[in-house]
């Protein structure tokens, strides 16, 4: 079994909130959440998560990044984040997970990344605020009962 990861699995979509001007309280609520988890060092991400945002912030916003500023960001957090390469074991897991627990393919993914390097929390607006699978809790930094302080301990 792997050795736990402290800290908090980052999903997309929190990542591409604060790089996208076009949703101003999204952006905030989205910056402080990785300027928090960034500062405490917990903030972690997978090589997925890295990939979609790139595309995402390149091609999906309504004003993308230019590709050198996205790939900087990228490279920013390699640099300083623990990074999970999705492995063969995860893509088994996730697949379990799209059957078991009815979860969309790529947001699978991600519960198979934290849940098989034993990581408790992801931050996602995927999932419903709360909710636990398999011993890993969905939270959702736009939700009313989402406090900052929620980020304080991995």
């Amino acid at each position: 079994m792997r050795t736990a990861l402290a800290g908090f699995l980052v999903d997309t979509n929190i990542l591409v909130y604060a790089y996208d001007r076009s949703d101003g309280d999204k952006r905030q609520h989205a910056i402080d959440v990785l300027e928090t988890v960034g500062i405490a060092g917990t903030g972690i991400c997978s090589t997925q998560v890295l990939g979609e945002f790139f595309v995402t912030v390149t091609r999906k916003i309504p004003s993308p990044l230019a590709i050198n500023d996205a790939s900087n960001a990228v490279i920013r957090y390699l640099n300083s984040w623990p990074i999970i390469d999705i492995t063969s074991s995860i893509v088994l897991e996730a697949l379990r997970g799209v059957m078991q627990h009815q979860l969309h393919y790529y947001d699978s993914l991600i519960w198979a990344a934290a849940k098989l390097n034993q990581i408790q929390e992801i931050v996602t607006e995927d999932g419903q605020h709360g909710r636990v699978i398999e011993g890993v809790r969905y939270l959702n930094p736009f939700h009313a009962d989402f406090h900052l302080s929620m980020l304080q301990t991995a």
